[in-house]
């Protein structure tokens, strides 16, 4: 018998991988008629120290961010995933998402892209990696 899932978090990051990470998020959310949710990471690694030092300047890119993902949430629900929500985060991705993000949320299956869209975490053995590693849940890392 196929495991079913009740929350299912997917990282998005518009790269490539994360885009078919999210359809499989999708797929699998609907199947199971678990719960999707959607995280993405403001990264402060892609600003630089004043920047990082300007609150408007972060709360705007915070904004931005919430924004596009609130795009991801809106082709789930127009696809069938019945609950569908969404969380911004700030830090280093896979750190984050695995320390902060899964014991806030309690997901059942974590679903993220094996590379990530920028910096010099992109190539699988990062992000991906250390998220695959640490994670207490299960994780399904697509190409």
């Amino acid at each position: 018998m196929a495991k079913t899932f009740k929350r299912i978090l997917v990282g998005v990051d518009d790269s490539a991988d994360a885009l078919l990470a999210f359809d499989y998020a999708i797929h699998q959310a609907k199947r199971d008629t678990a719960e999707l949710i959607i995280v993405s990471v403001l990264e402060h690694d892609d600003m630089n120290v004043y920047q990082a030092l300007d609150s408007d300047y972060v709360h705007g890119e915070r904004d931005e961010l919430k924004e596009h993902v609130q795009r991801y949430q809106q082709q789930a629900e127009d696809a069938g995933v019945a609950s569908v929500r969404m969380v911004i985060a700030e830090g280093e991705p896979g750190e984050t998402i695995v320390k902060s993000v899964i014991p806030h949320v309690q997901p059942d299956l974590l679903v993220i892209g094996s590379i990530a869209k920028k910096g010099v975490s992109r190539y699988f053995g990062s992000q991906a990696a250390y998220m695959a590693k640490y994670a207490p849940i299960s994780v399904m890392v697509v190409r």
